[in-house]
């Protein structure tokens, strides 16, 4: 597996602090939140001028937004981006409520998520949904609604670690086994009393996560998906000695 970093920064200095930090850290990756790369969308030659042209540095874009008009032309704009600076992956995070959703919608947004994700494949970008708290896609079953659904090869699956104890999932290690076919990436962080945590601080059995991803012969990225209170400096050290002990 290759490990990547992702956390939220605020202003230029925090992240140029990210961007600078991460290799020093060990890690091979970042995957960006919205807010990092979004001042750039429609100009990724601005991007590079900026902050260089290590693809490392975007191998994930985070979009959380809206499957509503306006919100799918930034989707596909985000591709446009990625493709434009070399990121691998879009990870999607539904901005649509839980409540009321029926298995017809969930359906209804695979099919629209597969076309897109099928214009992205041919860009050399590969659309990955993030299930989530909350969201259209939350539960197990919603997951298998919305796979069943998907045209195949066109949209992966972002396996949230903390997302998943917080939905109420409680057997993550028999997940990742249920849907290995389908995950291909992982935000890897823990969680206790409602709140994200550094890892091995939480009360999540990671080692059994990572135990079962190993097993499924899962080979892409696991991303630190670091939103805890720790500053960027502790998120980024701790979280590579943490793993470092077990990889």
């Amino acid at each position: 597996m290759r490990v990547a970093f992702s956390k939220p920064t605020a202003g230029d200095e925090q992240f140029t602090r990210l961007l600078t930090g991460f290799r020093r850290a060990g890690y091979e990756g970042l995957q960006l939140k919205m807010g990092q790369f979004l001042p750039w969308l429609e100009d990724p030659d601005g991007f590079r001028r900026t902050w260089g042209d290590d693809t490392a540095q975007v191998s994930g874009l985070i979009v959380f937004d809206t499957l509503e008009p306006a919100g799918v032309d930034r989707l596909r704009a985000a591709v446009r981006f990625a493709s434009e600076v070399g990121g691998e992956r879009i990870v999607f995070c539904h901005d649509h409520p839980r409540a009321g959703v029926t298995d017809a919608d969930i359906g209804a947004f695979a099919r629209q998520l597969s076309t897109i994700g099928a214009g992205a494949a041919e860009r050399g970008v590969r659309l990955s949904l993030h299930h989530h708290h909350e969201q259209p896609v939350m539960h197990r079953l919603d997951v298998e609604t919305f796979f069943a659904a998907v045209e195949p090869g066109c949209v992966g699956l972002t396996l949230d670690t903390a997302h998943l104890a917080k939905s109420g999932t409680t057997d993550i290690p028999r997940f990742v086994a249920d849907f290995a076919d389908v995950i291909d990436n992982v935000h890897f962080k823990d969680y206790a009393d409602g709140g994200w945590r550094l890892l091995g601080d939480g009360d999540l059995d990671l080692d059994g996560i990572l135990t079962a991803l190993h097993s499924s012969g899962y080979t892409g990225w696991l991303c630190v998906d670091e939103e805890s209170d720790a500053d960027l400096e502790t998120g980024l050290t701790r979280s590579r000695q943490w793993l470092d002990a077990r990889l």
